[in-house]
C-alpha cells in the first residue's frame, strides 16, 4: 500500500463526495471533504502545516470539481497555486478538453484531469502513482513555453494526447 495521503476534495454532489471519502478511507487515506469552492479554499488556508519546513505540503493532492458553487474549481486552483505553486491539483470534469485549455491559459500549467464519471479504484490508483506526478511536473516546464507562444487548439489537443499517454489511461 502507498503511504497514507491527505487529500482535500471540493465536490458539491453529496453522493459523489461520500464515494470519495469511503474509497480513500478504505485504502488508508484521509479525505477532507468540502462542498463548495469557498469552503475548500478556507480549509486549505487554515490547515496546519505541522512542519516549519516551507516545502512541507499540507495535502498530498487537492481534487476539485470544475463546476463548484461560490468559487469555481479554476478560481480555487489559482488561489491555492498562488500560495503553493507546487501543490498537486486534480480536476474532476466531464469536459477534459475545455478544462485542459482553461488550465493552461489561466494557470500557466497542466494539472491532472479525471474524466467524469470514473471508477474510484482507478482514481485512487492514479492519486497513489507518484511517477505520474513527477512526469506532469516535468511537462509543466514545456507548458509554460507553449503558453508564451499562445497555443492553438491543435497544440492543446496534442498536449492532451501526451497527458493520456503519461497517465496510462487511468484518469483521462
Amino acid at each position: 500500500m502507498a503511504k497514507q495521503m491527505k487529500v482535500l476534495i471540493a465536490e458539491d454532489e453529496p453522493s459523489v463526495a461520500g464515494l470519495y471519502e469511503m474509497a480513500l478511507s478504505d485504502r488508508g487515506h484521509e479525505a477532507m471533504i468540502t462542498s463548495n469552492g469557498s469552503e475548500c479554499l478556507q480549509t486549505y488556508t487554515k490547515a496546519p502545516a505541522g512542519n516549519p519546513n516551507a516545502e512541507f505540503r499540507k495535502f498530498d493532492a487537492i481534487v476539485l470539481d470544475f463546476s463548484l458553487p461560490s468559487l469555481n474549481g479554476m478560481q480555487v486552483a489559482k488561489s491555492i497555486l498562488s500560495i503553493n505553486p507546487k501543490e498537486r491539483i486534480v480536476f474532476a470534469s466531464g469536459y477534459v478538453v475545455d478544462t485542459l485549455t482553461k488550465s493552461v491559459a489561466e494557470l500557466g500549467r497542466v494539472v491532472e484531469l479525471v474524466q467524469k464519471p470514473f471508477e474510484m479504484e482507478g482514481f485512487i490508483d492514479m492519486l497513489e502513482d507518484v511517477a505520474v506526478t513527477r512526469e506532469l511536473e516535468a511537462l509543466n516546464v514545456d507548458v509554460k513555453k507553449i503558453k508564451d507562444m499562445h497555443p492553438s487548439p491543435e497544440q492543446l489537443r496534442d498536449l492532451l494526447h501526451g497527458l493520456k499517454k503519461i497517465q496510462k489511461g487511468r484518469s483521462l
